[in-house]
């Protein structure tokens, strides 16, 4: 037998190891942090740590996250934040607790590019903040603000040498959006070097006019943040990102849908077999437009953007993506700043020229805490309730994350060779209600969006590179700061370019596709 040949560091047993198509009652044989043997009755020597699963399910390891982190001068993603020196409620050590608590073994973080700055600039000063500081694995993306000749010829392809193959743009936000002839420029020069578009899709002329005709009637409560973000807005910026990704010839993933109108123009580009992903996130699942109404300026907690819609069949249609497979990952988006806190969300009622008492949405900073809630959401709301199966969970969570983003076959399998990064859950039998409260969590937000909600299930363990890093019984995260590593990608591994055009017009050698 194979597994003769290795004195195993660990050995977990009685888990039913749960893959993309499979599942399969087994053990798993770990050395020097890999996966090296599943099989039955595996040796046990007296150096090997013993894991018993106890009949619950072990799940694909990579649960691989998009994780905002800002210093003071680089906040959360919303311009109106920025501008007012917004903060962000989590370091690099407090996120990556909470990450690793929540059964996320490995995140992407945002690293952003001022404009008239370099962006491999902005990767080294974030390289700087979390070495030493990441309790788990990292990557970066790179949020695109200025897509001069310079950055896409000479400083996009050293990023993807440094293992950085991905980047972000928006459609929307004064200090971040993209004219359509740049999200072009975006998409040329990530087709010639085999980067990953991502793209925030909202259509920023219809929000600046919307919000500031609310704000001249005195309609500035934090719910007004929805009003002024209809649902066509997002769906006509997605539906003119998948024109602009169509007539470059080039993928793009479109980020944190909200709108099932947007979802089914997604839907329908990939039936034409067009390279277009898409991700949602768990408060479009889960919450609605109502959680902007809470009392007093309570509902500024829940501003995002896209924000959260107001009809409930919304939500019904979001999961049915999640189901037929038009979503090919699930994301957090979690992009923290204090309630309670002057340069948190409070920047609505600081900054609210109508002195209304109730704030000014145009100034709360967008973004939602929800790094150690995503994935226990998606099984106990998505799995234990039949939602999706166990299979599309896993997909879901690791293996198209892994491959859209390079990581694959390292992260996002159980296979000889991969990652030792696990997530055990309790069986049926060992279940308890679990109830979402802050002072649960890891992070160091000082509120969740989803206080008091009731999960079947909670990570029982949550496994880095062979070693035990979350304790469910004990609710404590067991690894130091500084023992994530920092994960190199390659290349998506995903459907790219198909050389199909829509004119007489081709692709000179600035444009042509990489060879993956």
């Amino acid at each position: 037998m194979a597994s003769s040949f290795y004195v195993f560091d660990s050995v977990i047993k009685n888990g039913i190891v749960v893959t993309a198509s499979d599942e399969v009652r087994c053990d798993i044989g770990i050395k020097d942090g890999l996966v090296k043997v599943l099989a039955h009755d595996l040796p046990i020597s007296p150096r090997t740590v013993v894991i018993d699963a106890e009949g619950g399910y072990v799940t694909l390891y990579l649960l691989t996250n998009i994780l905002t982190f800002h210093r003071h001068v680089h906040i959360a993603q919303s311009g109106s934040g920025k501008h007012l020196g917004a903060r962000s409620a989590d370091d690099w050590t407090s996120a990556t607790r909470s990450a690793i608590a929540g059964g996320t073994t490995s995140v992407i973080a945002f690293a952003v590019q001022s404009r008239g700055t370099s962006m491999n600039a902005a990767v080294d000063e974030y390289h700087q903040l979390a070495e030493g500081a990441a309790m788990c694995d990292y990557s970066f993306h790179i949020i695109v603000t200025d897509p001069t000749e310079e950055q896409m010829k000479v400083e996009l392809p050293k990023l993807v040498k440094r293992g950085i193959t991905s980047a972000k743009i928006y459609m929307t936000y004064p200090v971040l959006k993209l004219s359509d002839g740049q999200v072009l420029d975006m998409l040329c020069s990530a087709r010639r070097t085999g980067v990953t578009t991502m793209i925030h899709c909202e259509n920023s002329d219809m929000i600046d006019w919307m919000s500031k005709s609310l704000v001249e009637r005195g309609m500035t409560e934090p719910w007004h943040h929805g009003t002024s973000r209809p649902n066509i807005v997002e769906a006509e910026a997605t539906n003119r990102a998948i024109a602009l990704a169509e007539l470059m010839d080039a993928p793009m993933l479109i980020v944190h849908v909200s709108d099932p109108s947007a979802m089914r123009t997604i839907r329908k580009a990939q039936t034409r077999l067009l390279p277009i992903y898409a991700e949602t996130c768990p408060h479009y699942l889960l919450l609605s437009g109502d959680k902007m109404r809470a009392p007093g300026f309570e509902g500024a907690k829940c501003v995002c953007a896209p924000p959260l819609r107001d009809n409930p069949e919304d939500k019904d249609k979001i999961w049915e993506g999640l189901r037929n497979g038009t979503f090919t990952v699930y994301s957090s988006d979690h992009a923290p700043t204090n309630y309670f806190d002057e340069r948190g969300k409070q920047l609505g009622m600081i900054h609210n020229p109508k002195n209304n008492p109730q704030g000014n949405f145009r100034t709360i900073p967008n973004g939602l805490p929800g790094v150690e809630t995503r994935t226990p959401l998606l099984w106990s709301e998505g799995v234990l309730k039949r939602k999706i199966s166990r299979q599309r969970f896993v997909e879901l969570n690791s293996l198209n994350a892994a491959k859209l983003y390079g990581m694959y076959p390292r992260k996002g399998t159980i296979q000889p060779g991969s990652d030792a990064d696990l997530v055990i859950w309790r069986p049926e039998s060992a279940r308890k209600p679990y109830t979402i409260s802050n002072e649960k969590l890891h992070h160091n937000a000082d509120y969740t969006p989803f206080e008091d909600m009731v999960l079947a299930d909670w990570p029982r363990y949550t496994i880095l590179r062979g070693k035990i890093a979350y304790d469910g019984q004990t609710n404590a995260v067991t690894l130091a700061a500084g023992e994530g590593k920092f994960i190199a990608r390659g290349m998506s591994s995903l459907s790219g370019p198909r050389d199909q055009w829509l004119s007489a017009w081709r692709p000179d050698e600035e444009c042509s596709a990489v060879e993956k």
